[in-house]
C-alpha cells in the first residue's frame, strides 16, 4: 500500500510541528522551504490538518503554525484515514467496471490488508514518530531554530 503525496507532506507538517520548542510558530512559507516542497502543496495540507483540529494556523502577527494536543496525541492510522480519504486500495467500479467484480475475492482481500496497514498505524502516535534519530534530523533542517528546551512529545 502507498500514501498519497498529500498524506505523506501531513505526516511531515505535524512531525516537524510536533518538535518545535515552545511557542515558535513557524510560517507556512518557512514549513514549505525547510521540507523541501512546494508552498501551494503545503498551505493544502495545512488547511486540512486545521479542519482536523491537528495544527492551530493562525494569520497577522503573532500568527503562524503550532501543533495542538490531538496532533501530539493522534495516532498516525487515524491521520492517515482522514487525510487518504474513504477510497478503496483499487477501483472495482466506476466509469470502467471490472468484469470480474460480481464472483472476485480480491477486493475483500484488498480491504482486509488495506485495514491491517492502517491497524498497524494506529500503534504508533505522531509522539512515536518524533523521537530520537528522527528529532535530530527535523531539528537539523535548514532554517529550523533549536533551543535547549526544545522537547519531543511526551518528554
Amino acid at each position: 500500500m502507498q500514501l498519497t503525496r498529500f498524506t505523506d507532506l501531513g505526516l511531515r507538517v505535524v512531525m516537524r510541528l510536533a518538535v518545535a520548542p515552545s511557542g515558535e510558530r513557524p510560517g507556512s512559507r518557512e514549513i514549505a522551504d525547510e521540507l523541501s516542497v512546494s508552498y501551494a502543496h503545503i498551505a493544502k495540507v495545512i488547511t486540512r490538518l486545521g479542519e482536523l483540529g491537528m495544527v492551530d494556523a493562525r494569520r497577522g502577527r503573532g500568527g503562524g503554525l503550532a501543533i495542538t494536543e490531538l496532533g501530539r496525541t493522534a495516532s498516525v492510522g487515524w491521520l492517515a484515514r482522514r487525510l487518504e480519504g474513504e477510497g478503496e486500495v483499487v477501483e472495482c467500479d466506476g466509469a470502467n467496471p471490472c468484469p470480474l467484480r460480481s464472483g472476485c475475492r480480491l477486493r475483500t482481500a484488498l480491504r482486509a490488508a488495506q485495514e491491517a496497514f492502517y491497524a498497524a498505524l494506529d500503534t504508533v502516535t505522531v509522539g512515536d514518530l518524533t523521537g530520537d534519530p528522527t528529532r535530530a534530523v527535523l531539528l537539523a533542517l535548514p532554517g529550523v531554530r533549536s533551543t535547549p528546551d526544545a522537547r519531543t512529545i511526551g518528554e
